[in-house]
């Protein structure tokens, strides 16, 4: 019974460590500092992984009920389980440097925001018209 109250003193000592880091010392590209954001992620990903499957779990439960007591309407089971099982599962080192955002409510991919730069369009060549 000590263990785990010592083994749970230890890890809330880690995480609130590594809560103090400054940014700045994240910033850093060097190999004790990329080992200590993989630590980081994979402690985080340890305390934010099940909670998020506790929801998503919750959401599927939850929206086959809607599905049911709105006499088989799929949009409202959508409504319900898109948002908790979309979304990020796990914490990377990306959503630590602040890359990217950690989404526990996932959103529907139409309604995500994509970057021009990456889409076919960008790559064309501008029309321009012609004289005939």
């Amino acid at each position: 019974m000590k263990m785990i109250v010592r083994l749970r003193a230890v890890l809330l000592t880690c995480v609130l460590a590594a809560a103090l880091v400054p940014g700045a010392a994240l910033a850093d590209e060097s190999t004790a500092s990329e080992a200590g954001i993989g630590a980081l992620s994979a402690l985080s990903t340890l305390i934010y992984g099940p909670v998020k499957l506790v929801y998503a779990t919750c959401g599927l439960v939850f929206g086959g009920i809607a599905w049911g007591l709105s006499g088989g309407d799929n949009a409202v089971m959508q409504a319900v389980v898109m948002p908790s099982v979309l979304g990020d599962y796990v914490v990377t080192p990306a959503h630590l440097r602040a890359e990217r955002n950690l989404e526990f409510f996932g959103q529907d991919p139409a309604y995500r925001t994509t970057d021009p730069s990456h889409t076919a369009m960008a790559t064309e060549e501008p029309l321009v018209e012609n004289d005939y």
